[in-house]
């Protein structure tokens, strides 16, 4: 069986996978997500965009480098490149997405946020706190997608 087709939902369940495992599991697409989502913002509001296109373009950033960075990880392993990829998508694609989701959504909720300077607290301190929430958030959606053998639990066996 290759390594896309193996069904990992054997592996686990929810009752056994630890709130550790679901934070580690986190705190790795959050690294992602934040380098992506910062530099979105950043490159946004330097080049004035308006706020769609900042937020649009911290979201393509965001699952870039996330899953440039599971890849990563994965190809250190020996896995072929189009594998990784897919053992990319099925990792992060539902982790990414709720941490986007939470992440803008707070940046858009806070008066001022999106228009905040660079050099502002409020741009700062608003996007620290969203992806605070973000993580908040997205950790008990791993440790489900991980206890059922989804999520980062594809990736696990490429860790050494």
């Amino acid at each position: 069986m290759t390594d896309a087709a193996h069904d990992y939902s054997t592996h686990t369940s929810s009752a056994t996978t630890s709130w550790r495992t679901a934070a580690t599991a986190t705190l790795h697409c959050l690294t992602g997500c934040a380098i992506g989502e910062v530099l979105g913002m950043v490159l946004g509001t330097a080049l004035g965009l308006h706020t769609l296109g900042t937020v649009v373009l911290s979201i393509v950033l965001a699952f870039a480098f996330g899953y440039a960075l599971t890849m990563r990880g994965v190809l250190r392993a020996g896995v072929s490149w189009r594998a990784a990829v897919g053992i990319a998508l099925a990792a992060d694609t539902v982790s990414i997405a709720v941490m986007e989701v939470i992440d803008n959504t707070a940046m858009l909720a806070i008066p001022g946020a999106m228009d905040a300077g660079l050099a502002t607290g409020l741009f700062w301190g608003s996007l620290a706190g969203s992806l605070v929430l973000a993580f908040v958030v997205t950790t008990p959606v791993n440790r489900w997608l991980i206890g059922r053998g989804r999520g980062h639990a594809v990736v696990h066996r490429f860790h050494h």
